[in-house]
């Protein structure tokens, strides 16, 4: 826990500059903040927390890192969406409690899918999402969805500077008409307030 520190510290500085996120409603979410001492996410936006860190190492980019980490994400309904992200290391989600959330996934070779984390395992729903390194992803609570609860293992571990938040025009001209629903529309609220001019 103690590695963290250094993200933790100025996540919270960040979130406070940029103004408390709303309090959730749903007395469970508040709950499961408390107890997972959760912190608001800026930029991507919804909770986090760390849970560890492997003590194996691995080399990626030029250095080593932990070979996995694991964090709990949390969305609420006045937080839905965790916005368009890259990172470098592999990320599987599980989910805990809650849901559903619709995960959209934009891969590098300009293919777009969108996988939904949930229960409803005959309606085609998962309980676990792998999304490989170097793809982005956007998070979208269900409506009506009153929170989930996930755990995330990245591998190898997260690093501040193994993420790139938002994007540009060049994002949406490149992935607009990729799928059905992949509308200019969406990926612009996909992007949120991180849409580079």
């Amino acid at each position: 826990m103690k590695s963290f520190a250094f993200v933790l510290l100025p996540l919270t500085l960040l979130a406070r500059l940029e103004g408390a996120p709303p309090a959730p409603a749903d007395a469970r979410a508040r709950e499961l903040i408390a107890a997972l001492h959760l912190e608001f996410l800026p930029g991507e936006s919804g909770y986090f927390g760390v849970i560890g860190r492997s003590g194996q190492k691995v080399a990626a980019g030029g250095r080593e890192l932990a070979a996995q980490s694991q964090i709990h994400n949390l969305l609420t309904a006045e937080t839905p969406i965790n916005y368009l992200h890259r990172l470098d290391s592999d990320d599987t989600h599980v989910l805990l409690e809650g849901g559903p959330v619709d995960y959209y996934l934009f891969h590098p070779d300009g293919r777009a899918e969108c996988v939904t984390l949930g229960r409803d395992l005959a309606a085609g729903q998962r309980l676990v999402i792998a999304i490989p390194g170097g793809c982005w992803k956007a998070l979208r609570l269900h409506p009506g969805a009153r929170f989930a609860l996930m755990a995330n293992i990245l591998s190898p571990e997260w690093t501040p500077d193994r993420v790139k938040i938002g994007a540009g025009p060049e994002f949406i001209a490149r992935f607009r008409g990729a799928a059905p629903w992949a509308t200019a529309d969406l990926l612009r609220t996909l992007i949120g307030p991180n849409l580079a001019r």
